[in-house]
């Protein structure tokens, strides 16, 4: 059985008078397979869907089963890494064993473990229906090919972290639970988990509603932590055309684009504030309009950022005037922006945490004159 499923639910079953019958056969005479054959899969599916099998893992109320072609060295890794990632129980440590697995796949793509062009990975979803299991998910890659894929997912998913202990690999709960109203991934709507698995698995695009999704709890919150940034970046690399710069895993001081300056520029304002006060109030009253209509609130918080100034001593002051004023001179000559789309929105929203980061980084050349 798979969760959700009739205990009498069949993977292939045959239908009587359907209209399909020929050469007089009927029912499991028509078989596109053998029973030889028939028991070899049933066995094999029966075996990795096993209670205390490590070859499956379940997102909402679809199963899937992952395995190796070949019993080597590199496959039994490449098995309990996609476990470790996927294969979780509720009180682990999400992020726990995902730098091992980050360095198992990459050992597979290097060639530190070596594999042929015949050694494949499979994986295969199936989902509970009334009377049958569904094949939702079939997926056979070169195990190479797929080692890329999983690496591609952390590349993306990387960004600057000045935390002390760095866990910078997002593991599916992480990002499931940042985009959800309580903090938890079974919080999620039922079709996005599935839709971020298929997203690491192919390679393709994340989906939009994990983005809009993590746009709207920023907004809610007023919390852009490590996980909300890593994926804004990480869906807006894997959208961007030819004529779009990438985001960078730290801050990107060549980077014009207007939604992303904005947000630098408000985290400059914000730390100086903070320096000044001790308070956060531009942040938790003008966040959201800054990030969706600068034009409108920029002016204003400005000219009170020019009376926390007053506040710092010379030295602070000057080294701020002049990050102020790095970020000032890209702003377009027509002034800022009317209004940011929203993907212009989630760039905001990076520039003002890589920006934030920066400040952490660079405390030794923060000296003050006095």
């Amino acid at each position: 059985m798979i969760p959700g499923s009739q205990a009498t639910a069949k993977l292939v079953s045959f239908q009587v008078n359907s209209g399909y019958d020929s050469y007089g056969k009927e029912k499991g005479g028509n078989a596109p397979i053998s029973e030889e054959a028939e028991f070899a899969y049933t066995t094999a599916l029966n075996y990795m869907l096993r209670s205390d099998s490590r070859n499956k893992f379940h997102i909402g109320n679809r199963t899937f089963l992952f395995w190796a072609s070949k019993d080597g060295e590199a496959g039994k890794k490449a098995e309990e890494s996609i476990f470790s990632m996927f294969g979780f129980n509720e009180q682990d440590d999400p992020n726990r064993n995902i730098e091992q697995v980050r360095k198992t796949f990459n050992a597979i793509y290097s060639g530190n473990l070596k594999t042929s062009l015949d050694d494949k990975f499979y994986i295969l979803g199936l989902a509970p229906n009334s009377a049958r299991i569904a094949v939702t998910y079939w997926s056979e890659l070169p195990l190479k090919d797929f080692a890329a894929l999983i690496l591609r997912h952390f590349e993306d998913m990387k960004i600057t972290d000045t935390r002390k202990e760095k866990k910078p690999y997002m593991e599916l709960r992480s990002i499931l639970a940042a985009v959800t109203l309580g903090g938890k991934s079974s919080d999620a709507t039922p079709n996005l988990p599935e839709a971020v698995v298929k997203s690491i698995f192919q390679g393709i695009p994340y989906p939009y509603t994990l983005f809009a999704g993590c746009i709207r709890r920023i907004r809610a919150e007023q919390n852009l932590n490590i996980t909300r940034a890593a994926i804004i970046k990480a869906y807006l690399n894997r959208k961007v055309n030819d004529n779009q710069k990438k985001i960078e895993v730290m801050l990107d001081k060549e980077n014009t684009n207007q939604g992303y300056l904005c947000g630098r520029l408000f985290a400059v304002l914000d730390k100086i504030q903070d320096e000044a006060n001790n308070q956060h109030s531009i942040r938790e009253r003008y966040m959201n309009s800054a990030s969706a209509t600068p034009a409108a609130v920029f002016a204003t918080i400005l000219n009170l950022s020019y009376h926390h100034s007053e506040k710092l001593n010379e030295g602070r002051k000057v080294w701020f005037e002049k990050i102020k004023q790095e970020i000032v001179d890209k702003i377009s000559p027509d002034g800022f922006p009317a209004h940011l789309d929203l993907q212009d929105q989630g760039r905001f929203f990076v520039g003002y945490y890589q920006q934030t980061q920066w400040f952490y980084t660079k405390k030794e050349e923060q000296t003050t004159e006095e």
